[in-house]
């Protein structure tokens, strides 16, 4: 399955312990994330991930056109409600987005953990079905 990452700011160090304490789970699938988030995650981790232009930048846009053509299976987009920055990527867009497509989506580590935790059980594999 296809997994995307993306962390503001304040939550990247949340998100690589995140991505260490799965590691076991997460590396049996494709990763995605943005930028300076999926740097982060590969030298927590050593594991590869696809990793596209920084979120304010147009990585936030390019994650979503996965989305769009069905290409992404689960979102873990680890937000900052309290602090935002004009320079982080917006939330809402990807919200949409996963709203339409039914893609299971996470902004916080204990959805996170639930939908990882799933996706090890094989709770999940729907996502398979759902793209033929």
């Amino acid at each position: 399955m296809n997994i995307g990452f993306v962390a503001h700011d304040a939550k990247k160090i949340l998100m690589q312990n995140f991505c260490i304490a799965y590691r076991g789970i997460i590396c049996k699938h494709s990763l995605y994330a943005t930028a300076s988030t999926g740097r982060l995650i590969e030298e927590a981790t050593g594991l590869q991930l696809h990793k596209f232009l920084a979120g304010h930048l147009g990585g936030v846009q390019q994650m979503g056109a996965l989305i769009e053509h069905n290409e992404m299976d689960m979102m873990i987009f680890l937000q900052d409600p309290e602090n935002p920055k004009s320079h982080e990527p917006n939330l809402f867009n990807l919200t949409k987005l996963c709203d339409i497509h039914n893609i299971p989506y996470a902004t916080n580590v204990a959805t996170a953990e639930l939908l990882i935790k799933a996706l090890d059980r094989g709770d999940l594999d729907w996502r398979e079905l759902y793209k033929e």
